[in-house]
């Protein structure tokens, strides 16, 4: 399988900005709960555990990384339907998943903020994988595999960098 990575670089007034996005087929109530119930997200991404709700910190294990380790991380926002942000804690990483239905689709938009540029290389693929397990859990299909999205997508985030 060769995935074709999407994601982009944006440059904003913080710094740069990651951004991904995705489209399902699927009520916007149902891709919410894939992205916050704990047994939907360990699907694809990790489980979580702990009074969720904004200001508030949970414990998220990272099911598909070496070692499984748990992450700390404190929600920002929390507007269901339509937005989540979230910071973790420790590899401190700003994130935002902003869901809109459109029709009988929901676009799924990933925001990673002030992305480090040295680290665009490796977080592109990192995500495009993340979102892709997230497409075929939905679908009931085999979950991708990280080495198809890395390192041959770094380069796709590398010519994206702006120039210093």
């Amino acid at each position: 399988m060769n995935p074709v990575p999407t994601g982009r670089l944006v440059t904003t007034a913080d710094g740069l900005d990651l951004v991904l996005e995705r489209t399902f087929r699927a009520p916007i109530q149902d891709v919410w709960e894939s992205v916050t119930v704990s047994e939907s997200t360990a699907r694809w991404f990790g489980r979580w555990e702990g009074d969720a709700g904004p200001g508030k910190t949970i414990r998220v294990q990272m099911l598909f990384e070496k070692g499984e380790p748990w992450t700390e991380a404190r929600i920002n926002a929390c507007e269901p339907p339509r937005r989540l942000a979230w910071t973790t804690l420790g590899f401190v990483c700003e994130l935002e998943l902003n869901l809109v239905a459109e029709g009988d689709t929901t676009r799924l938009t990933l925001t990673q903020h002030k992305v480090d540029p040295k680290w665009a290389g490796d977080m592109g693929p990192g995500w495009e994988y993340y979102l892709d397990n997230l497409v075929a859990a939905r679908a009931g299909q085999p979950l991708p595999k990280f080495d198809d999205y890395y390192p041959s997508q770094q380069q796709h985030y590398v010519d994206q960098m702006p120039a210093r």
